[in-house]
């Protein structure tokens, strides 16, 4: 991480802290019955969000799938307009009509998250086409996860976007499953994503992506390239989901996960690896790395309290913020 300013990582962290913490809150909440929604944890997936935040403006857009939470938060998200739209609030990024999967923010740059696998990634290549013929000069990110690269639709954006050159960051967050089931028992034995991707004629990367200066590298050099070729990228990061597919709970009693496996990716948790670089660097003291979790934490639960505090949209306005 020598070349990456203690600012930039300090932002990082606190994401990354933001992202945790809000998410361990909603896993304890969730069984008051007040969140309706279905919820999708992004526990340790905290790192390629909060780099990728870090490093792209508001105008740079990003969309993303059902896992949206860290996405959304890394982007500059409003936490207390998240968390409202967790109960259903009116207050919330999507007005309440949303839930957990289905976010939207464009005075940060967030287009907007599916439930549906892959159903964002044409959206994404669409916002780019757009970009591009108008002349923005935006970045746009799609993120997708391991699952994504078995849709067609995944196939048939990238080829666009390969053939129309556009300025697009296809994000892979492969952390291994599509709810239970694994990469074994999904796609061909000693299948590399990235490689395979390659094959398609786009500028490929793959890294850990737990470890932050693996992943500020690549996607920095992700990013310039986008921007001097005007040419799309494929970023494969491998990560870990520490809770179940979905839902607020630990799920290691199914046993569909190896104990090992599960283990080396918590000794492996990237804010530990981010904090504990910090330290040696004498960037940041212990206690002041818990002074900002306090905060953190603080802010988190006046965002809970703002979302319990506000309205339920009303009944006359149940036809608003739709397409027509």
């Amino acid at each position: 991480m020598k070349n990456i300013s203690k600012n930039n990582l300090k932002k990082i962290l606190y994401k990354m802290l933001l992202i945790r913490e809000t998410d361990l809150q909603i896993s304890k909440k969730y069984s008051q019955n007040q969140i309706r929604c279905p919820t999708h944890l992004s526990i340790g997936q905290e790192c390629v969000p909060s780099v990728i935040g870090t490093f792209t403006s508001k105008k740079d857009l990003c969309v993303s799938s059902h896992r949206s939470h860290a996405h959304y938060l890394g982007k500059g998200g409003s936490l207390k307009k998240f968390i409202a739209e967790l109960y259903g609030k009116s207050t919330g990024c999507s007005k309440g009509r949303g839930g957990s999967m289905h976010l939207i923010d464009m005075n940060v740059g967030f287009a907007g998250s599916t439930a549906i696998v892959s159903n964002s990634i044409p959206v994404g290549v669409g916002l780019s086409l757009s970009s591009k013929i108008l002349g923005k000069k935006q970045i746009i990110i799609i993120y997708l996860g391991d699952a994504s690269v078995e849709e067609g639709v995944f196939f048939e954006s990238l080829n666009f976007a390969v053939v129309k050159k556009m300025p697009v960051i296809f994000v892979c967050e492969n952390n291994f499953y599509s709810v239970y089931s694994p990469l074994s028992v999904r796609q061909p034995p000693n299948r590399e994503i990235y490689k395979m991707v390659k094959g398609c004629h786009i500028k490929t990367f793959k890294t850990n992506g737990n470890f932050t200066n693996s992943v500020v590298s690549s996607f920095l050099k992700a990013k310039n390239y986008v921007k001097k070729n005007e040419k799309p990228v494929f970023l494969e990061y491998q990560t870990y989901r520490w809770y179940e597919h979905c839902g607020p709970n630990l799920d290691d009693h199914l046993k569909y996960r190896d104990k090992n496996e599960l283990l080396y990716w918590k000794k492996n948790d990237p804010i530990k690896i981010l904090e504990n670089f910090l330290i040696k660097k004498k960037w940041m003291k212990n206690n002041s790395i818990q002074s900002m979790k306090k905060s953190i934490i603080k802010k988190i639960d006046l965002a809970f309290k703002y979302a319990k505090r506000s309205s339920f949209p009303k009944k006359k306005d149940l036809y608003k913020y739709l397409y027509k």
